[in-house]
Parts: structure tokens; C-alpha cells; sequence
């Protein structure tokens, strides 16, 4: 571990351990240190696993909660200092400006604009990132939990600080005992259910703590990367940008009501009420700030004829306002300016009609206003620095924050309408889903048609299933909404009917008028969690492939602008995994400069809680997508794919047959119930959504997170490798050189083998096997086995490694420190499902077991860093 690691890593441990000794005196610490010794030296082969399992049976249910508290606590505290470690790396990376850091905007640029200077024009003109926010219950922990976990990384980086003073030091440690000490007083899960408006604002945290920050930054560095190098002539912040705000963050928290009764109409108001409130807040703050510091006097920096006549203006609109604005800031035009500008946008905010910009273009033209009357003015860093900023953000973020999309399923749309066309009455289904239309209207009226335009239909079948909107939305007459309805393909027969269900679209009157209005523009969504829960890995991955291929040949012949939008969980189970490599792997000419994909619950914080990362992983989206546009990387993978499908196809095929054998095999959801915590998950809370679309407890109407979430929790991550390891074995014998060749040059191939190869880093079969002899069917525990046994062995050959992960050193290491303890917790849990399974007949020690199982599954989910 590197140093700087290991002693963040060891301050906030011992702190804990403090803490411990505080709460529960020092036999619950030695208690927490003699599982953690025990599960290392299982590890090591020194103590058999029964030893470990002997020690955690023997504790009362009170004491084995604490020590599984302990150990969640303490990995919340090591994922916050591995956190730490990231973004130092990233600075150490970072210096020298000559050299671009890998994966970087500027890394993108230089080998693009090695193509040629048009080149890079053309990929720069439709560059699109789409990060859309989903409430897709994943994030296992609490908002309290995170705010704590947030003051902590604030206090460690204070802590860091080198220049700091002895009576700094001492006081900052001091306050970090008192968040640590707090955190582990805090309740690790939650005691009521979350509703969809707490998801609303819970997402919102991470806007106002970096996104509306961070974008600008990523901005400025994409302008500073197209400097031309040896060119004469200002640089970034001293001349126009040439750089544009090319990233729009979407959202479906508040939106998506597809098996969620909790999300209605009047929820999807308020969520955008609370996302332009958190908008118009952080635009107000900061024109207010840059207004403040604009202290350039008009003897040096005189304003144009266009302010000063703007300024008059609103002197004879507003002159009590202008005047005081006047006097705090005499002789400052452009400073008055923006001030005033500051007090239109909260204006905007508490609808003050008088004062309130009726849009963001408006807004728009204002700041671009000073920004002219600078530059005319000579004060080009005035301009262009700070204030484009501004200008940036009000262009990626509106007056809306996010464009919220609602997602609904076919059939309730398909039953809506049978209703509409018979005349009434109206059942309560049918009447939710024509006032969510009217709220899509009325969101428009207000923040504008792009605040809230797109309506995705789950499980999209044919056509009709999206004409049924369209004339769901003109039943309202002229009040309907303008309407983007983008079908959502989820399962491997719907993936495979994509292309004629476009075909048939284009004959909708509705989609015909759109497309003539947004420039031929349409949008796909692609389901990765239940094509991967129906296919096996394998399979949904290649199927996938061969859709966004097929989609992306029936654009060019109709010529339309497609965007695939990718519904990838946080999870590797879901279609997770590395951005940048996933996006590197679409099939040719699929990406086209467009990249839109949602952002689900853990990765939520994961990616954006901290600025640092947050930047990184733009900027490592951005320079996937810059790549994967253009030709010569295009051309590449398709030599791959031609050379190398007829392999994979027959990789799928056996893929797809071992895992289906096994989800179909008689009895197997209710042994998968069994071997796993999957029906307690839901008691977790972690979201407003049900688990199941239905109330039937078969596997088909099982959402994709808890079946992925309760296979984590088993060690075993099924749903991230099941199949492959057949499938390679069925090539492998005559074709184990022409694998490895594949996985050379194909970054399809390599990204799911090495997507596989994470899964099986995370694996622990010893563990496993405990979880699996639950079900009491050895026969179904011995195939599972000997697939894992298979996939690794095989997964390992075609890689070429000694071990997994052997070329990811970083990941690698974090892997095997945190196995150990994800151990000891996974000991905890079997002791209460074990427990649970047999049938424990007292109320009170079944409550205390489900406790300790809840928070067992916190911590594993904390330790691995997965749920679902």
C-alpha cells in the first residue's frame, strides 16, 4: 500500500478504535481484532474457515450487530482515504502541461488533431455527453452516512495540508475524533422507506457540492487543450472560447414512475421545482460573486454604448433597484450590470414577474452583453475569464438543472389509450397518465419544452407502442406537450426487433414532425440489466452489440442523427464497469460524437461527490467519445469485428445455453431465495421503488438490482461472469490462439473479458460455497462451482495472467485488502441467514437477526463497493 494510503488509511482506523473503546469498552475492540486477525489468517491458510465461523457463533446477537458495525464503519472510512489517494495520484500525474495525463481532454485532442485540423472540427461540432441521474435504489447508504462521510473528507484534506501549525493539527485532529466518533453513532440504514422527492434531494448534494463547479473547470480545459501549439496570439481566458458547453445532465428521479406507484404526477411538479430552485440558487450566487469582484472602473474599462443603454433601461424599469446598486458600486458599469443581473435571477426564483427572466436565453444574451462591452473595452481576461463561466453553466444547466424524463411501461400506456379511444369513464391509471402529459406541459410553459421533452417507453414491442403516446398527448387538444418518445429496447427479442420498430416510427406522423423539427434527430435507449438477467453477460453483451450495429446502419440509410442511450447499472452485473473502455468498445459508428448514459445510485457520489474525480471522469467519458468518432478507430474495430464474430458467436451461443440451463433449472428462484438475502434486501430501504414490476415472486418480473445486489452479497457475482467460461470452452480447444488475438486487437472482446475478470477478483469461492450450501441442492452448488472454476481458468488463458487483475495493480491491491474484512462480515451474515432459513420461531431473535443481516448487507456492499 502506498505510504500516503497506509497512514490515512491507519489515523482514521485507529480513531475508530478509539471510538470502539468509548462505546463499548476495550473487549469490543479486541473482540472486532480477533475476527479481523482470524479472517486474515483463513486467508493464509493458517486457520480453517470453520475457526472464523466458531468465533462469530459464539458472540451474542448484541455484540455480533456491534462488530458488524465496526467493520461497515470502518470501510466507509478506508473507501474515503482510498478516495483521497485517487486525487492525489491525479495531481501527481498532472505536471507538466507538455505532456497530456492519459485519458485526459488533452490527451483526446492531441490525437485527434493529428488527424488533421478538420477532423477534429467535425468531432468537436456534435460532441454530446448526456449523464442521466436514475433513482434506481443502489446507493445502500443513508444521506446522514454520506453527509458524515463528506465532513470527514473534508477534515482529512485540512488534516493533509502540510503547511498546517502544531495548534492547527491539534484542533483538526480533534474534530476529526469527533466525526469519526459520530459516524459510528450514527444508524447505518434507514428506518423508514424513502419516498421519490428524498431521492430528488438527495441527488441534489451532488450538484451543489461539485456539478455546477466542475463543469466549467472541464470546460477551460477543453478550451486550453485547443490552443494551437506555436500559434501567435492570447491563450485560454484571454480570448472568445472556443471550447462549447457540450455536456446535459438529465434525470429521471421524480420521472420515472415504470412499477413505481410513489412517483405521480404531482411528484414530477415538485421534482422540478426543486431542481430550478437548486439552479437558480447556484446562478444567483454566482453572478452575485463575479459581480462583486467585477471592480473594473469606467476610467479604465469603459462600458459600451450597448451596456450603457441596457443600463439606462433598467434605470427607468427598476430605479429605486438600479439606484442603490449605483451607489454601492459608483462608476462601475459593468459591476452594476451584473449585480442587477444577479437580482433578476432570484427574481426568476421566487417569480417576482416584474423582475424575472422569462428564460435562460435571456439571461444568456445579459451576460453576453458585459461580456462584449469588456472586450470592447480592451479587458479580454475580464471577458473570458470568470464570467464565461457563468455563461458556460447557464448553457449546460437552463433554468431546470436537469431535463427530467418520465419513463412509463408500454402496457400501461397501451391500456390508457383503449380507454381514451372508447370515451371514459377514465379508471385512476388512466387519469395519472394524462396528467403527467399536463405536467410535461406545464413544465414547458414554465422552464421551456427543453426542461422536460423526452418519454421513454419501457419494453417497447412494435411502433403502435410508441404511437400510443403521441395520441395520448394530442387527446389533451392544445395543451398537449411537445413530445421526444424514445423507445427503450430491454429484452433480447425486443433488442433484436430494434430496427423495423424504427422503421415503423418513421411512418408516425408525430415522430415525422419531430424529426423535421429537431434537424432528423431521434434517441434509442438500450436496456443492459434485463437483456444481461434474461441472456447471461455474455450473450446481452454481444446482442447489444449487434443491435447498436444494426441501429447505427439503419441511421446512415435514413439519414437521421441517432443517440443510443445506454441504461448501464453502476454494477458489472448491469452493464458497469470503466466508461471510457466501454464506450472505446461500441460498435462502428454507433458513437458519433453523441453519449448519453445513466448515472445510477452508488455511482452517483462515486463519480460526482468529489471534484477532482468528478472532472476525471468527464474528462475520461470525452475523450472515449472524441476517439471512438473518428475514423481511423473506427475503421479498426470493425476489422476486428468482421475477423473475429463468427468466434464470438459461437462463445455466445454456449454462453447463453449454460446460463439459461441453470436460471431454468426446476425450483431455482426459490433456491436463489434461499442461498441469498434476496428477499430482505427490500427491508434495507434504499429506495422508493418496489423490487418486483409485479406482485408474482417468480424471476421474470425481478428487477435487475436486487438480483444482482443479492448474488454480490453471496461472493460469488454470478451475473457478472456466469456462462462465459463455457462459452470460451467451447472454442478453446482448437482456438485458444485466435482468442488471444481477439482479445488483442477486438475492444469489444477485451472489455467483457476483463469486465469478467473484475467479477471474478470480487468472487471469494470459499465464501460462496457456504452461502450455496444453503440451498440444499448440492447438485445446483457443483455447477455453479464448476462454471466459476471453468470461467477462471479459461478467463486467465486468454488474458495471458498469472492471476486476476494482474495488469490492473491499483484495483488489484485494493481487491485483496478488503477481502479479509468483507470476510468477517460475510461470517456474520451466514450466521443470521442460516438462522433465518431454519425457521427461528421467537419474534425477538428474529428481529435481532434481520438486523444483523441488514447491517451485514450495508457493510458488504460498503466493502466490495457493488450492490446492484
Amino acid at each position: 500500500m502506498p505510504e500516503p494510503l497506509r497512514r490515512d488509511v491507519r489515523l482514521l482506523g485507529a480513531m475508530l478504535g478509539d471510538s470502539l473503546v468509548e462505546y463499548g469498552g476495550r473487549e469490543l475492540l479486541d473482540d472486532v481484532e480477533r475476527l479481523r486477525r482470524a479472517v486474515i489468517d483463513a486467508r493464509r491458510g493458517l486457520v480453517p474457515v470453520d475457526e472464523v465461523a466458531a468465533i462469530v457463533n459464539g458472540w451474542s446477537l448484541e455484540r455480533a450487530e456491534q462488530v458488524a458495525r465496526a467493520f461497515t464503519v470502518y470501510f466507509h472510512l478506508t473507501n474515503l482515504a482510498e478516495e483521497h489517494h485517487r486525487i492525489r495520484t491525479l495531481r501527481e500525474r498532472d505536471t507538466d502541461p507538455a505532456v497530456p495525463v492519459k485519458g485526459s481532454l488533452a490527451a483526446a485532442v492531441q490525437r485527434v488533431r493529428e488527424m488533421g485540423e478538420h477532423r477534429l472540427a467535425e468531432v468537436l461540432e456534435g460532441l454530446e455527453f448526456r449523464p442521466v441521474f436514475t433513482a434506481h435504489p443502489t446507493e445502500a447508504r443513508r444521506r446522514a452516512v454520506v453527509t458524515a462521510i463528506m465532513r470527514i473528507s473534508g477534515l482529512l484534506e485540512a488534516f493533509n495540508d502540510p503547511r498546517l501549525g502544531a495548534a492547527e493539527r491539534v484542533e483538526l485532529e480533534r474534530r476529526l475524533r469527533e466525526e469519526v466518533d459520530r459516524l459510528w453513532r450514527t444508524a447505518l440504514r434507514r428506518r423508514t422507506q424513502m419516498d421519490p422527492l428524498d431521492e430528488v434531494r438527495t441527488a441534489m448534494a451532488a450538484f451543489d457540492e461539485t456539478i455546477f463547479r466542475v463543469l466549467p473547470q472541464v470546460y477551460r480545459t477543453l478550451d486550453a487543450a485547443l490552443d494551437v501549439p506555436g500559434e501567435p496570439g492570447p491563450a485560454t481566458g484571454a480570448r472568445p472560447p472556443r471550447a462549447r458547453a457540450y455536456v446535459r445532465f438529465g434525470s429521471w428521479i421524480g420521472g420515472d414512475r415504470d412499477g413505481n406507484p410513489y412517483v405521480t404526477a404531482q411528484v414530477t411538479r415538485e421534482a422540478m421545482l426543486i431542481q430550478a430552485e437548486h439552479v437558480l440558487r447556484a446562478l444567483e450566487n454566482a453572478c452575485t460573486r463575479i459581480g462583486r469582484e467585477l471592480t473594473v472602473a469606467e476610467d479604465t474599462t469603459p462600458a459600451s454604448a450597448e451596456l450603457r443603454n441596457a443600463l439606462a433601461a433598467a434605470r427607468t424599469a427598476q430605479p429605486r433597484r438600479i439606484a442603490e446598486i449605483a451607489q454601492r458600486s459608483p462608476g462601475e458599469p459593468h459591476r452594476q450590470y451584473l449585480l442587477f443581473t444577479a437580482e433578476r435571477i432570484a427574481a426568476t426564483r421566487l417569480r417576482d414577474a416584474d423582475l424575472a427572466y422569462g428564460s435562460p436565453d435571456e439571461l444568456l444574451e445579459d451576460l453576453r452583453l458585459v461580456q462584449r462591452s469588456l472586450a470592447a473595452a480592451g479587458a479580454a481576461r475580464q471577458a473570458y475569464g470568470e464570467l464565461q463561466h457563468l455563461i458556460w453553466q447557464t448553457e449546460t444547466f437552463g433554468f431546470h438543472l436537469a431535463e427530467l424524463e418520465i419513463r412509463q411501461h408500454s402496457e400501461i400506456h397501451e391500456k390508457a389509450l383503449a380507454e381514451v379511444r372508447a370515451g371514459g369513464p377514465y379508471s385512476e391509471m388512466t387519469e395519472e397518465v394524462l396528467e403527467t402529459l399536463r405536467v410535461v406541459a406545464w413544465i414547458q410553459r414554465r422552464f421551456g419544452v427543453r426542461a422536460c421533452r423526452r418519454y421513454v417507453v419501457s419494453f417497447t414491442r412494435s411502433a403502435d407502442d410508441i404511437a400510443a403516446v403521441h395520441e395520448l398527448a394530442a387527446s389533451l387538444g392544445d395543451r398537449a406537450p411537445v413530445l421526444d418518445v424514445v423507445p427503450l429496447f430491454e429484452t433480447g427479442e425486443d433488442l433484436e426487433r430494434a430496427p423495423s420498430v424504427l422503421e415503423g416510427m418513421l411512418k408516425i406522423p408525430a415522430v415525422q414532425r419531430r424529426l423535421e423539427e429537431t434537424g432528423r434527430r431521434l434517441e434509442v435507449m438500450l436496456g443492459y440489466s434485463d437483456s444481461a438477467k434474461q441472456l447471461g453477460p455474455t450473450s446481452a453483451t454481444l446482442r447489444l452489440y449487434d443491435t447498436q450495429e444494426a441501429l447505427a446502419a439503419w441511421a446512415a440509410r435514413n439519414d437521421v442523427k441517432l443517440t443510443l442511450f445506454h441504461g448501464r447499472g453502476g454494477s458489472l452485473g448491469r452493464g458497469g464497469g470503466p466508461a471510457n473502455r466501454a464506450i472505446l468498445a461500441q460498435a462502428p459508428g454507433s458513437v458519433a460524437g453523441r453519449f448519453k448514459v445513466t448515472e445510477q445510485g452508488e455511482v452517483i457520489f462515486a463519480r460526482y461527490g468529489q471534484q477532482q474525480i468528478a472532472k476525471r471522469h468527464v474528462e475520461q467519458v470525452t475523450n472515449a467519445v472524441m476517439l471512438a468518432s473518428t475514423p481511423d478507430v473506427e475503421a479498426r474495430a470493425r476489422q476486428a469485428a468482421d475477423r473475429f464474430r463468427p468466434l464470438a458467436d459461437r462463445i455466445g451461443a454456449a454462453a447463453k445455453d449454460a446460463f439459461r440451463s441453470l436460471i431454468e433449472t426446476e425450483g431455482f428462484a426459490e433456491w436463489f431465495a434461499r442461498i441469498s438475502p434476496l428477499e430482505e434486501i427490500s427491508e434495507l430501504r434504499i429506495g422508493s421503488r418496489p423490487s418486483r414490476r409485479k406482485a408474482a415472486k417468480g424471476l421474470e418480473d425481478l428487477r435487475a438490482i436486487p438480483w444482482v445486489f443479492a448474488w454480490t452479497q453471496t461472493r460469488i457475482n454470478l451475473p457478472g461472469w456466469y456462462g462465459l467460461g463455457s462459452g470460451l470452452a467451447a472454442v478453446s480447444q482448437e482456438g485458444l490462439a485466435e482468442l488471444k488475438e481477439a482479445y488483442a486487437a477486438w475492444p469489444l472482446f477485451a472489455a467483457m473479458l476483463d469486465n469478467a475478470e473484475m467479477s471474478l477478483a470480487k468472487t471469494d469461492r470459499a465464501i460462496a460455497e457456504r452461502y450455496l450450501a444453503l440451498g440444499g441442492r448440492p447438485e445446483m452448488t457443483e455447477t455453479v462451482l464448476a462454471e466459476y472454476d471453468r470461467t477462471r481458468s479459461l478467463v486467465l488463458a486468454v488474458t495471458g495472467h498469472e492471476r486476476l487483475l494482474e495488469n490492473r495493480r491499483v484495483l488489484s491491491r485494493a481487491v485483496e485488502l478488503r477481502n479479509p474484512y468483507v470476510d468477517a462480515l460475510s461470517h456474520l451474515q451466514l450466521r443470521a441467514l442460516t438462522a433465518l432459513r431454519a425457521g427461528v420461531t421467537d419474534d425477538a431473535e428474529r428481529e435481532r437477526l434481520q438486523e444483523l443481516l441488514l447491517l451485514s448487507v450495508n457493510g458488504v456492499a460498503a466493502g466490495l463497493q457493488n450492490t446492484g
